[in-house]
């Protein structure tokens, strides 16, 4: 994923992957203090994580996720109605194959979806036994990240899941990460831009997209895998049993293709002439 960049002190301390977004976080902010690294374990140690713990066969695994909502032209400011089409998406890079999903409901926000998408890639690494495993995911919603990172999570079970301000929007979903993240010792969150440059990130920007296009497309809730989709039959999508796409192991330089541009993917999905717009 080429520069890593740790902010231990500033707006919103993490590890970034470009340095103008991890710039934004340090301009004008006193004691600010980062560092550019190589390789993520580097960027670990300088925010005070433990050394990297892989697992037996030295593999890490490298997941991506990110939710989406087209409230009625995506009108800055605009309400989501009933009638507009949401969707989520994830992409899971394990050692011996690559794992993606998505499925789209309506009348959902933004936010929700970005929980779902985490919680399903969550849920996902549980059925592959995964769990225990060093695993990054790379997520564009700070809505997400703020929460677990900066504590906002536990502050809200505390207060019986509610904020300070009053109502917990999502609750549900919130309750469902509070009894996952138990589950893996050796996870990291990494911030990236949204439909920037992160190859991972438009890939999964572009599957939930193709997930909402199929939605209106049929009228009603719909799943996708990589490519493949099905009707989902009503109760909503979220009760569903998902149904992945597994990917035999790429070459290496197969692998480096697919890092470098994401268009072959999406090239290869248009191919399958499924949902292309009428």
């Amino acid at each position: 994923m080429g520069k890593y960049y740790a902010v231990r002190k500033g707006q919103h301390p993490g590890i970034y992957t470009s340095w103008p977004e991890a710039q934004k976080e340090v301009s004008g902010f006193s004691g600010a203090e980062f560092k550019g690294f190589n390789t993520e374990s580097e960027a670990r140690q300088f925010m005070g994580e433990k050394s990297v713990t892989h697992s037996a066969n030295g593999d890490m695994i490298i997941g991506y996720t990110d939710g989406g909502t087209r409230n009625s032209g995506n009108v800055k400011g605009g309400h989501v109605k009933t009638t507009d089409p949401a969707a989520w998406a994830y992409r899971l890079e394990l050692p011996d194959k690559v794992l993606s999903d998505s499925a789209g409901e309506w009348g959902a926000t933004n936010n929700r979806m970005e929980i779902m998408a985490f919680i399903k890639a969550l849920e996902t690494l549980i059925e592959e036994h995964q769990q225990k495993t060093d695993i990054t995911l790379v997520l564009d919603s700070k809505y997400v990240l703020d929460a677990i990172n900066k504590g906002w999570l536990k502050g809200w079970q505390r207060r019986g899941w509610r904020r300070s301000g009053g109502e917990l929007m999502n609750v549900e979903l919130w309750q469902q990460v509070s009894r996952l993240l138990p589950q893996f010792p050796h996870l990291s969150l990494v911030w990236t831009k949204g439909h920037a440059d992160n190859q991972g990130n438009i890939f999964v920007d572009s599957l939930l997209n193709k997930t909402m296009d199929a939605m209106v497309k049929a009228g009603r809730p719909t799943r996708m895998a990589t490519g493949k989709a099905k009707a989902v039959s009503k109760p909503a999508p979220r009760k569903q049993t998902p149904a992945k796409q597994t990917h035999t192991k790429q070459t290496p330089e197969q692998q480096k293709q697919v890092d470098q541009s994401v268009s072959d993917i999406q090239k290869a999905l248009e191919q399958l002439d499924l949902f292309k717009n009428p």
